[in-house]
């Protein structure tokens, strides 16, 4: 390996880790050596932006859209500087916090990354940085995603957002967090942070959230024994059925639950035109 693969190798772990200024300057460093290196122009154009650098952000995607001028990762991202320059840096500093290494760390039932849909607008989507808590909110049935500002970020897909939704009425709590985003895409990653007792027996994120639980209602009255994979195993979804009967036995719960917003009801005004 030589030096500038070597270079290459610690600036993508850098940007795995959300070490912006080290990213940039590794991949200053490899500019130094290899003037017309893409990839170290499009690494260094991301770390300025995360570091909300906007005018040396601009000046590299510049120098990409010169050597490569239908890139389409340059050209969004100077779509997403421009908005970014309207629209100011009021919300920067809360989220100039150390990043945890483990924050995307994979836990299988308790961990589950998702891509948005319905977007909202994208002078929301590009304040954005990766590694920023959002919130999610849930109301109908339905898992909003929104910032700390109230902002309409998008929704989980309808699968998981009901799912979501009643895991959340039966008092677990997640934590949520932006894992990729760009003007045209949102992932986010979801984390339990504690499970209610009413869906003490169930998985928050079972491989397949559609697995069919016909099982379940030969074991309903019985605890899931801790080490039990073969148990686990087999109550780790929840069946279209299992939702409807949880969803009615929490029916009768006061409506508010944790959620750290509240939802505006008419959310038109939120998607993307």
């Amino acid at each position: 390996m030589n030096d500038i693969d070597l270079l290459e190798q610690q600036a993508i772990d850098a940007a795995i880790n959300l070490n912006w200024p080290t990213a940039v300057d590794l991949n200053t460093k490899i500019l130094a050596m290899q003037e017309y290196n893409l990839g170290a122009i499009l690494r260094l154009g991301f770390a300025y932006l995360q570091k909300n650098d906007l005018a040396h952000a601009k000046k590299t995607y510049l120098k990409a859209l010169k050597i490569q001028s239908e890139n389409n990762i340059a050209l969004e991202n100077i779509e997403r500087i421009k908005i970014l320059e309207v629209r100011g840096t009021k919300s920067t500093m809360k989220r100039d916090k150390k990043f945890d290494p483990n924050l995307f760390l994979e836990v299988p039932g308790k961990t589950k990354a998702s891509t948005l849909v319905n977007l909202g607008q994208k002078n929301v989507l590009a304040q954005l940085t990766i590694g920023e808590e959002v919130f999610l909110i849930s109301k109908k049935r339905k898992t909003e995603i929104r910032n700390s500002d109230k902002e309409y970020i998008g929704s989980l897909p309808d699968d998981l957002s009901k799912r979501v939704f009643l895991f959340i009425k039966g008092e677990s709590v997640y934590t949520c967090f932006i894992k990729e985003v760009s003007l045209n895409k949102v992932v986010v990653f979801i984390r339990e942070e504690s499970k209610g007792k009413k869906v003490q027996r169930f998985s928050s994120f079972p491989k397949n959230i559609q697995t069919n639980m016909s099982k379940v209602g030969s074991t309903e009255d019985e605890p899931a024994k801790a080490g039990d994979a073969e148990h686990e195993e087999e109550v780790e979804g929840l069946s279209d059925n299992e939702l409807e009967r949880l969803a009615e036995s929490l029916n009768h719960e006061e409506k508010e639950f944790y959620t750290p917003f509240e939802r505006d009801e008419d959310d038109e005004e939120n998607l993307e035109e």
